[in-house]
């Protein structure tokens, strides 16, 4: 197809800055463009597709659905673009910068001991870490690669496994010389209950009574959106909590937190996996990072963190 004068790729940058900043003005700083010149590129940009992109007013401008999705598009194209000029002008090297995103105990614990030696090995790649224990998307590009606990859905997505982890129960001495030592996950009604604060496949804490696994609500006064918060609001004997056991190995073997209700854990298991974008597109830097943590934490020792620190 003949496009003249059109420069696709500067019209997806244009519209992805127009679509960030929601002003054809701030764009056109961004750009080091005039807005008038980024208004001809997105009016042209939209008479080609034949669809409206941005709906305009005297606030801000909004993408509409079919803007989302072109956005959407336009970042993994430019992502794409950029991984192939980088690897060919490394000529093979892995080079550039790795986005990954993993949960904010299991970055401090496990992934961050296992930098240097993974940077040292390829002094060309850069890495960016996203510490939180939600879930961020690798199919719209923000992150590379995901570490993700649990069962994965059916995304598309390539996942590699890494180990798993197993969860408990827990509370601080000082907590159980106050509110008592819970006997049965009944007890909990009376305890103040630590719990995540983002949606979780199970709403609830799984328990085992008389071969049945069942969820019980549990209720407490703090809410935390990662496991590293829940732990320390344990240790300042605030409640009880539930996280996995790689947070608290230490903790517990030193007896700065004491394991609860050891006869009713389902002993519950979940996976631990890589996840990111696969296929011959698969930048080098992504997979060379993805194939040394599945060397460092599958062949680890310590299973409940993954990888020894």
């Amino acid at each position: 197809m003949n496009l003249g004068k059109t420069d696709r790729t500067a019209e997806m940058q244009a519209f992805l800055s127009v679509a960030c900043t929601g002003s054809l003005s701030a764009a056109a700083r961004e750009l080091d463009l005039t807005p008038s010149a980024v208004s001809r590129m997105m009016t042209r940009l939209e008479k080609r597709l034949g669809v409206r992109l941005i709906v305009r007013s005297t606030r801000k401008l909004r993408l509409t659905s079919e803007g989302e999705a072109y956005a959407l598009a336009a970042r993994r194209i430019l992502k794409d673009l950029d991984d192939t000029e980088s690897s060919i002008a490394s000529r093979g090297s892995p080079s550039g910068t790795i986005k990954i995103t993993t949960a904010t105990a299991h970055s401090r614990l496990t992934i961050v001991p296992l930098l240097k030696e993974f940077l040292q090995r390829y002094p060309d790649i850069q890495i960016e870490i996203d510490v939180s224990d939600q879930i961020r998307d690798v199919h719209a590009g923000q992150v590379d690669v995901a570490i993700r606990f649990g069962p994965l859905p059916d995304s598309g997505l390539h996942a590699r496994r890494l180990g798993d982890t197993g969860r408990v129960v827990l509370a601080s001495p000082e907590y159980l010389a106050q509110a008592g030592v819970p006997q049965t996950p009944g007890d909990l009604a009376q305890h103040n209950c630590l719990d995540f604060s983002f949606r979780r496949l199970e709403p609830g804490w799984p328990f085992r009574e008389q071969e049945q696994n069942y969820l019980l609500a549990v209720k407490g006064n703090v809410l935390a959106n990662n496991g590293e918060t829940l732990v320390e609001l344990a240790l300042l004997g605030m409640g009880i909590t539930r996280v996995g056991r790689f947070h608290v190995h230490q903790l517990l073997a030193s007896g700065q937190l004491v394991e609860l209700l050891e006869d009713y854990n389902p002993q519950d298991r979940e996976a631990i996996h890589a996840v990111f974008i696969g296929g011959q597109s698969m930048p080098a830097r992504v997979r060379v990072f993805v194939d040394y943590l599945v060397e460092k934490m599958t062949n680890a020792s310590n299973t409940e963190g993954g990888a020894s620190p």
